[in-house]
């Protein structure tokens, strides 16, 4: 009986560990949220926001970016006219690696005021 005990509490140990540890078996993991792949915009500001969990770096179009506490990030860019991709990359402490890319087009729209 205690022998069954103390199987029970080791398993219970051991579970509740791999539970803990997850995350970090998992690797990092990225979420685009905006702006949706092949969309269209006229605008010159372009807001890039999503989230990025188990992290240790984060980058969009190769520039370093940040997080806040809950894993948020936003980016405001100014692409130029035309299919623009971005491309939102990270690494986690063990040097895993993972990118996601959407790609838009900027139109190029001229008012014209009479």
């Amino acid at each position: 009986m205690k022998r069954a005990l103390i199987a029970l509490a080791v398993l219970v140990v051991l579970g509740y560990g791999l539970f803990e540890a997850r995350k970090l078996i998992e690797g990092p993991s990225i979420a685009i949220i905006s702006p949706r792949d092949g969309s269209a915009t006229s605008t010159t500001g372009v807001l890039i926001e999503g989230y990025a969990q188990n992290i240790a770096f984060l980058t969009i179009n190769d520039a370093p970016a940040y997080t806040d506490t809950s894993g948020k990030f936003v980016e405001l860019l100014s692409p130029p006219p035309g299919v623009t991709v971005f491309t939102v990359a990270a690494v986690d402490r063990f040097g895993r690696r993972v990118s996601k890319s959407v790609s838009i087009n900027v139109l190029n729209y001229c008012s014209i005021n009479s």
